[in-house]
């Protein structure tokens, strides 16, 4: 039987457009993406940033203790006293260091927004709010303003917990009808009270009340702030960060679904609750439920993003292990940690992770160029020989 002409056409159409649409290169322009729109963000998430070892706060502890000695009403001496302390689980120090600054010069800024924080750490959140509120109205626009979403933080977990201890995760989850509460299951679960709904009822009061993108990214840079400056593997602050950076208002093509599926995991592995852990397991597979990748009708596979995660988190550990036993050899050496790690930490570090950001060194990237060179070459050259051989055929049948 001779082929139709649709067929030959069809053929060599198909060798002339080689199918080069791979998931992998898809799913890395997401995600490349995603950091772009939300970046430093994996960073905060994977632990590694800029940062000082529990060991450097101690030398702090010691060093600023001796140079009070001499100069007592030094602020900026009590401020960095006063951080070492809670850096190192010694809130209450904390607290007693700042109020000693307080009374030193009332109504300073850094003094009200420590001390909120340091309650906050202490799990006194009722006693942090005033100094929040307090720092709020001397400077409602430091630090981009992380204070306002820190205090609306506090004010959604203190609505959730209800006068009760505090549960995880903070949103409520109801699972389907006959879903197994022990697996993760495609829509076995509705989510509501997350922290963006507790937003959006404290905006104005109205039936057509949204949030915005501007006020969703705002938040974000307030969370992760938080994380920064704070405790950047809370799994408080992890489940507010995913939640944001899926909500609607910031539209499916500038969210950051891949980001809030290693955020809702993040906080997974820092809890112990087994159920709590497959609660945000759950999470993190929502947030990728409408992630696809080019030529597969299926979303992005949770785990995936979780093998690709895992390499991303031990990219993470591994730095923060270097950074610190660099900081014990300078305390162990009797040098000022201080000074050395300005010297040689000029500017944040970047996750790497080859699945991400850098898929193939750049011979790799060349030789992969050239090979598709040869390959659409290759397919140009056998579909316009089909295609004349196509014609001659239905010239001599004429």
């Amino acid at each position: 039987m001779r082929p139709t002409r649709a067929a030959i056409l069809a053929v060599a159409l198909g060798l002339l457009v080689p199918s080069a649409a791979l998931a992998c290169l898809w799913d890395y322009d997401t995600i490349k993406m995603e950091r772009t729109r939300f970046p430093n963000t994996l960073e905060l998430i994977t632990g590694k940033f800029l940062r000082h070892s529990p060991e450097f706060y101690q030398w702090r502890i010691a060093d600023r203790l001796k140079r009070l000695e001499t100069d007592p009403s030094n602020l900026a001496l009590l401020d960095d006293l006063a951080v070492a302390y809670d850096k190192t689980d010694q809130h209450e120090k904390a607290i007693e260091t700042a109020n000693r600054a307080d009374k030193l010069r009332p109504g300073r800024y850094e003094t009200a927004a420590n001390l909120g924080t340091f309650y906050f750490h202490a799990g006194q959140l009722e006693a942090g709010l005033p100094h929040i509120d307090r720092a709020l109205k001397i400077n409602p626009d430091a630090h981009f303003g992380r204070e306002k979403y820190q205090k609306l933080l506090v004010e959604y977990v203190l609505e959730r917990r209800d006068g009760g201890p505090l549960k995880l995760p903070l949103a409520s989850v109801t699972l389907a009808a006959g879903a197994d509460p022990t697996k993760i299951e495609a829509h076995s679960h509705s989510v509501a009270n997350t922290f963006p709904d507790f937003l959006k009822a404290r905006g104005p009061k109205s039936d057509d009340r949204h949030l915005s993108d501007a006020e969703v990214r705002a938040a974000v840079k307030g969370i992760t702030g938080m994380m920064k400056f704070g405790k950047h593997d809370s799994p408080v602050l992890l489940e507010a960060l995913g939640f944001l950076l899926v909500h609607p208002a910031l539209g499916t093509n500038t969210d950051a679904k891949q980001l809030a599926a290693r955020a809702f995991l993040k906080a997974s592995y820092e809890v112990r609750d087994e159920a709590i852990r497959l609660h945000y397991q759950r999470f993190a597979y929502g947030a990728l439920r409408h992630q696809f990748a080019t030529g597969d009708d299926e979303p992005v596979s949770l785990e995936r993003v979780e093998s690709e995660f895992q390499k991303e988190l031990e990219e993470g550990r591994a730095w923060y292990a270097e950074l610190r036993e660099r900081e014990l050899g300078w305390i162990r050496d009797g040098k000022n940690p201080e000074a050395e790690f300005d010297k040689l930490y000029v500017a944040e570090p970047s996750v790497t992770g080859m699945d991400v950001t850098d898929p193939m060194n750049p011979m790799d990237r060349l030789l992969l160029l050239v090979a598709g060179a040869v390959v659409a070459l290759t397919a140009f050259g056998v579909g316009g020989w089909l295609l004349v051989r196509y014609v001659r055929r239905r010239g001599r049948s004429a």
